[in-house]
């Protein structure tokens, strides 16, 4: 019999928490559950949705000990893995984040450019708070991160805790992974999921390229992908509930361009805000973001669910929709719980990985997964567009670090003026005023 764990989701308010609930519930025969605690500071926001998933949880597994608590002692007590998807600031500050840098003709984005920045600054304090708290309270638990921006989030894990028990992880990988499924299930009329394939990537977080696609029984089917990819980037039917609405549909519809600059590679769709910035800020709504989309779309979406199921007092009638990203946080506990040596794209040190890169970049490299963390496996030498590329937008992460442990402020311009998304050092420097006085409250001193 497999031995349970107990997990604490941090960032219990988030409106991915039930989707991730409800992933833990369908795999308890290969991850069997005693506890999960929900752990947020926002206790108010995090209530809605711990009411609704209580109620759930009671009729789907009511043997599983369930909380919710903003206490860090009772959330990180006796817990083996913490499961960590906070957003500092709420959509509050993303909005402020994407609409500041497009007043000056700048890419307004979540993890990209100076919103990305601005985000990164707010973020790398809690993140290190919840490492701490678990080497006071769990000091052997794994903290599986994926709080954004996830490439400076992993630079202040590896400055600031390194050797610790934390993997740093995105599903932007995964979600295109399943598009390109859809796609060569679409030309090639046999069902694929990507749990058929096995790839090799190599990249920043947000920032990546696939040099080799092959399923397991060995077919290699790069060509059939990135000529699916050439005429319509990643526009398929997938279903997929994070990143369904308008702004990604066109997201997906660009990576036919991105591919056009090296059809050698399947390219990030995130790619598009370093490559084609100027396209991006002239079909911005510069009154209407990303921000304002999740916050009328998703936000009431899942808040209203627990609504319903509150007042019904049953989840029978209403379910919550599971992302992408849930499904391979599984994945990676598995393996690290029962040492599976499952191969997975995460963001690790480099050290030698990728060998004509700086060994201290945090890259997202395919790694195989046990008990021990994971195992980078070789990349080789990457080709000169490519490296140009990762270098210039690994520097502006690694000055927001340095930024962010100095009180900075003149690294923290010196990083939004490397950042291939502005212009100029005086635009970066208006920008990086304006985004100081909005993110005051959670910011360090800059000096």
């Amino acid at each position: 019999m497999k031995q349970s764990s107990a997990i604490c989701i941090a960032g219990g308010g988030s409106t991915y928490t039930p989707g991730i609930v409800l992933m833990l519930l369908d795999n308890l025969d290969r991850f069997p559950i005693s506890r999960i605690t929900l752990y947020d500071n926002n206790e108010e926001r995090q209530a809605k949705l711990a009411q609704a998933c209580a109620i759930m949880m009671q009729e789907k597994a009511p043997d599983i000990v369930f909380n919710w608590t903003s206490d860090p002692q009772t959330a990180f007590t006796g817990i083996d893995f913490v499961m960590a998807h906070i957003r500092v600031g709420l959509y509050e500050m993303r909005e402020k984040d994407e609409k500041i840098p497009l007043k000056y003709g700048v890419v307004g984005q979540e993890t990209c450019g100076p919103g990305g920045i601005a985000y990164g600054m707010r973020s790398i304090g809690p993140v290190i708070e919840i490492a701490d708290y678990m080497e006071k309270y769990s000091p052997n638990a794994w903290l599986l991160n994926y709080s954004n921006p996830a490439s400076i989030v992993a630079e202040a894990t590896r400055r600031l805790r390194p050797g610790k028990h934390i993997i740093n992880i995105c599903d932007m990988p995964v979600a295109l992974e399943t598009m390109m499924a859809a796609a060569l299930s679409e030309r090639t009329g046999k069902t694929y999921t990507r749990k058929d394939f096995e790839v090799r990537y190599y990249g920043l977080n947000h920032f990546g390229w696939w040099t080799d696609i092959h399923t397991k029984d060995g077919k290699d089917v790069m060509p059939i992908l990135k000529d699916y990819i050439k005429e319509n980037g990643f526009a398929t039917n997938a279903k997929d509930f994070q990143h369904k609405d308008a702004s990604w549909k066109e997201t997906y519809q660009k990576a036919k361009d991105i591919y056009a600059l090296d059809p050698t590679t399947i390219p990030s769709t995130y790619l598009k805000y370093y490559l084609f910035p100027d396209e991006v800020v002239a079909h911005s709504n510069p009154a209407y973001t990303r921000a304002n989309e999740v916050m009328e779309g998703r936000e009431k979406e899942v808040f209203g669910i627990a609504e319903r199921i509150i007042a019904k007092g049953t989840a029978k009638e209403d379910t919550f929709a599971v992302g992408v990203h849930a499904s391979f946080i599984v994945d990676l506990a598995c393996a690290i719980r029962y040492n599976t040596k499952e191969r997975m794209l995460l963001i690790v040190e480099n050290n030698g990985s990728i060998a004509n890169l700086d060994d201290t970049a945090m890259v997202e490299i395919p790694c195989l997964v046990g008990s021990s963390g994971a195992e980078a496996l070789t990349v080789g030498k990457i080709p000169s567009f490519q490296l140009g590329l990762i270098n210039e937008q690994l520097y502006v992460e690694k000055l927001v670090v340095e930024a962010w442990i100095e009180g900075s402020y003149g690294k923290l311009w010196q990083a939004l003026t490397l950042s291939k998304t502005v212009p100029s050092a005086s635009v970066a420097k208006k920008i990086l005023d304006e985004l100081m006085e909005a993110n005051k409250e959670y910011w360090p001193t800059l000096s």
